[in-house]
């Protein structure tokens, strides 16, 4: 399973130059864990943060200029950092599997002289097989659209940091000419119809370009959860689906899929469910006279079943983030905001376990990045799980990890709980 291992982003709301984790030239850096949280006060660019995923997975899916309308972010200039001249630019350092060389994505967008957005570079790179110093070579090389494109597993071009548009503009001269023969046969010319989409999104569906095509469907995979329990008490058409929506409406769908196509790994929710929420004895679906679908929760103390319209908003989320973890093919990353809100304290512990537990599981679980203002959950995290965002004077976002701190890590090692550390002030900058 993929794995993002250090992000950095820049000019988008609050976070006008954040990373977070390690980066190819920062390898003396700690990687991004399985399970990474990311907690702050009110106000400090928390949402910001995990709407920077959103956006990015936007951008592929919908373009960059919808991207910036949609989900209320009200256009580009609302959305790039304010005072800020330069593009909205994001740098994704991730691995397609544990044994495999890392590839770095690099994307900046811009807006032209009428005021739309594009994109104003993308990059794939990778290092050569055994090679670890010097310079990735790029694979995907796009400025303003145009640029080249490294066919099958060749590494591609190493180009100079300090002057790569004239490094591309010249090999692509070159190779349209016929002086560069040997390139010629690995490269294609590329040239997009629209700046407004990804490179990645267009050439990503290729067969010729399968290193794009992995990471465009990785980027595609990602589930950023705005479930509303609202939505989950809808009464959907009836139909199976495999997969939870990022809003929670087709809960019911889903679990007549589980129902019908996974019994065991329904019956394991059913169990953790019954242990967690004292009461439920069994959850299934009815179908309606006019073919729509009821969602039943059945307590062992009553004989007629509750239905999602009368469960509150704890269960129904608990429920939903036990499906989405026995997902059979879950999301290679998975970004839930905030998932305490509505939930019991005690069942926080418990819930952050799963998490982990999905997380590193080796067979296919889920990356697990979420926001939290709640120490209840931040007390079973490990330090280097949990990253701080705070405000500094000029007003933007600062991000550092809380195992930077020996003091809090020796407290932590005496058994000190970490949320405990924090409602107290100890992960405050001193």
């Amino acid at each position: 399973m993929a794995r993002i291992e250090g992000v950095r982003i820049r000019n988008f709301r609050v976070l006008r130059d954040v990373t977070f984790g390690r980066l190819w030239n920062a390898q003396m850096l700690m990687p991004l864990t399985p399970m990474t949280a990311v907690i702050g006060k009110n106000g400090v660019g928390k949402s910001s943060l995990f709407d920077a995923f959103g956006f990015l997975s936007d951008c592929l899916k919908v373009g960059v200029e919808e991207a910036c309308d949609s989900h209320g972010r009200g256009g580009y200039e609302r959305i790039r950092s304010q005072g800020q001249q330069g593009p909205i630019e994001f740098e994704l350092y991730y691995k397609e599997d544990r044994t495999s060389r890392p590839i770095t994505y690099e994307l900046a967008i811009d807006i032209d002289s009428q005021g739309r957005p594009f994109v104003l570079k993308e990059r794939l790179r990778q290092r050569r097989a055994g090679q670890s110093r010097g310079w990735p070579f790029s694979f995907l090389v796009l400025n303003r659209g145009e640029g080249l494109a490294w066919k099958g597993d060749r590494e591609g071009q190493q180009i100079d940091e300090a002057n790569k548009e004239f490094d591309v503009v010249s090999l692509m001269k070159s190779i349209q000419s016929g002086e560069a023969h040997e390139e010629s046969r690995e490269t294609e010319v590329v040239e997009l119809e629209d700046k407004r989409r990804l490179g990645i999104a267009t050439l990503g569906s290729l067969k010729q370009h399968p290193r794009i095509s992995a990471f465009r469907r990785f980027i595609e995979g990602w589930y950023l959860s705005y479930f509303a329990p609202d939505a989950a008490r809808s009464l959907p058409l009836a139909g199976a689906q495999r997969h939870l929506n990022m809003h929670g409406d087709n809960l019911g769908n889903v679990v007549q899929y589980m129902e019908r196509e996974h019994p065991k790994r329904f019956q394991t929710i059913l169990d953790q469910i019954a242990k967690k929420i004292p009461g439920i004895a069994n959850i299934d679906t009815a179908k309606t006279a006019d073919g729509r679908l009821l969602l039943r929760f059945n307590d062992g103390s009553f004989q007629d079943p509750f239905f999602a319209q009368q469960m509150s908003d704890g269960t129904l989320k608990l429920f939903a983030y036990l499906l989405l973890l026995e997902d059979p093919s879950p999301p290679p990353f998975l970004c839930i905001e905030e998932p305490e809100n509505g939930l019991y304290h005690r069942l926080l512990e418990d819930l952050v376990t799963e998490f982990r537990n999905h997380a590193n599981n080796r067979k296919g679980g889920s990356q697990v990045f979420v926001t939290t203002h709640q120490p209840y959950l931040v007390d079973a995290l490990q330090p280097e799980e949990v990253w701080i965002l705070e405000k500094g004077e000029d007003g933007f976002s600062q991000l550092r990890r809380a195992s930077e701190s020996e003091i809090v890590r020796n407290l932590v090692s005496e058994g000190v709980p970490l949320g405990g550390l924090w409602y107290s002030e100890y992960l405050e900058k001193r």
